[in-house]
């Protein structure tokens, strides 16, 4: 490097990458950047320019001087092989810019820390790591050693988990093409070991987030729903709390979005087409997000629904990984999951999608369905996804043209031949035109058989049945009542 190169490099003012000191007694303050650096994207760490001026002063070299930059070198931990640079100034002889450089610090490895103290950069500033963010880089670095999932359970043995509950999850695995057949006559500890999830024939809390019958004092392992009145948490429409693993929150979660969510329709030749106001699609994938990539290990955090007149809101203890911000998170990215071992089985059971696509899916079906994309915050610790109701933005949308059409309608009226169950299957339809059976079979917690077999028994009374391909399709519904 050359004192050209040096002054090019120092165009413009301090930045992420980049941080300038008058001379070696700011050595401490330095080094305190240069770790921020290897926690962050990287820089440059110059000492010999004036902060404010941006003028090239450098300063003296000794042997002192280079012994005292080699002693706090050996702060930063871990260890580290840095090249110093001494680059001369040809109008001041004898004097130098001293320059190093520091690489970025890569995904799922230790954190670093100058004189035991972390610290990482924000802009132009350097700032001590927060402890949570610490803690989250520790864990990943060593998973196998920190990471909650991989705990082995208090007082859990196989015989707690849902037996019947693992083999559906096999059968939607198979089904989906995620787990050969031979899955299926697989014996229960079989399958949990292939999954990760047992340690000397003991289940880890994975396994209790995923299979367990009781939730007992994993009091991680709830789902908190709240239909507020008004757009503001004073006073409740509905208050409800769920309990137990992943698939019992996910199912009590999309009910309460079917209980408390309008429907819109629209007029399609000779039917009536209707659909959730916010798309099912949309609001599955964020809750299965949520459920999986929470943190577990502060107790009494859990999962969060709230439903307002203007917007809903899901919510889920933790933060976004280092390099994805509540923006860059809406555009294509790799997948970083907090909790890789639930996530394997939600992805082999078909639940969950892999390589980062879940919140461009989400946008893609809002759009889809004229429903504004959802708004991603950190707030209190907590992941905010929250999407506008389309019935609010409707209603307070300035009205160009009048309405043709009735706005208060009567309630559908079904045949007293139809049974509950086969009731609700055709409200969900009507809801959400495109839903498959295996998701109508999820929501109702049957098999999907059971459902193939209902509608077929509707057909009796209703006109039901699929129309297109079986990822693009819809269903078709066709009554007088």
């Amino acid at each position: 490097m050359t004192i050209d190169d040096i002054s090019k490099l120092i165009l413009t003012n301090e930045t992420r990458i980049l941080e300038l000191k008058k001379s070696t007694g700011e050595l401490k303050d330095g080094m305190k950047s240069a770790c921020a650096f290897l926690n962050t994207d990287g820089g440059w760490l110059i000492f010999g320019i004036s902060p404010n001026s941006l003028k090239i002063v450098g300063q003296q070299v000794t042997d002192n001087t280079r012994q005292e930059i080699a002693r706090e070198l050996t702060k930063l931990e871990p260890a580290i092989d840095l090249k110093v640079e001494y680059i001369d100034i040809p109008s001041k002889p004898n004097f130098h810019v001293i320059a190093i450089y520091f690489n970025a610090w890569p995904r799922g490895t230790t954190p670093y820390t100058f004189d035991s103290r972390p610290y990482y950069r924000v802009e132009s500033t350097t700032k001590v790591m927060p402890r949570e963010m610490f803690e989250n880089r520790i864990r990943e670095s060593k998973p196998h050693l920190f990471a909650w999932e991989r705990i082995i359970a208090d007082d859990i043995n196989i015989d707690d988990l849902d037996n019947n509950l693992i083999a559906n999850i096999v059968r939607g695995g198979v089904n989906g093409g995620r787990l050969s057949n031979a899955a299926l006559n697989e014996p229960i500890e079989n399958i949990l070991k292939k999954f990760q999830l047992l340690k000397d024939g003991k289940p880890n809390n994975a396994a209790v987030a995923l299979f367990t019958k009781e939730s007992g004092n994993y009091t991680q392992l709830q789902l908190r729903m709240a239909r507020f009145k008004g757009n503001v948490k004073n006073e409740f429409g509905d208050n409800q709390l769920a309990t137990g693993n992943f698939f019992t929150l996910f199912d009590a979660g999309m009910a309460f979005f079917f209980k408390h969510l309008n429907l819109s329709g629209k007029i399609v030749g000779i039917k009536r087409e209707e659909e959730l106001e916010i798309p099912y699609i949309a609001l599955r994938e964020a809750l299965t997000n949520a459920l999986c990539h929470r943190t577990f290990d502060s107790l009494g955090t859990s999962v969060g629904i709230a439903i307002y007149d203007d917007r809903v809101e899901i919510e889920n203890p933790g933060c976004l990984p280092t390099n994805l911000t509540v923006e860059s998170i809406k555009y294509p990215h790799d997948s970083y999951p907090r909790n890789p071992l639930i996530a394997n089985v939600l992805y082999l059971s078909t639940y969950l999608e892999k390589w980062g696509s879940g919140v461009s899916r989400i946008i893609e079906v809002c759009r889809q369905y004229d429903v504004p994309e959802p708004i991603y915050e950190e707030r209190g610790g907590f992941i905010h996804v929250i999407f506008m109701r389309k019935s609010y933005v409707e209603i307070n949308e300035p009205q160009n043209e009048p309405q043709n059409e009735p706005q208060n309608e009567p309630q559908n009226h079904y045949p007293k031949e139809l049974s509950d169950r086969q009731q609700q299957i055709i409200n969900i339809i009507k809801k959400t035109p495109n839903i498959k059976k295996i998701e109508i079979a999820q929501i109702l917690s049957v098999s999907e058989s059971t459902i193939a077999r209902e509608i077929k028994n509707i057909n009796k009374y209703i006109h039901i049945s699929w129309e297109g391909s079986s990822k693009t399709g819809h269903w078709i519904l066709i009554t007088n009542y």
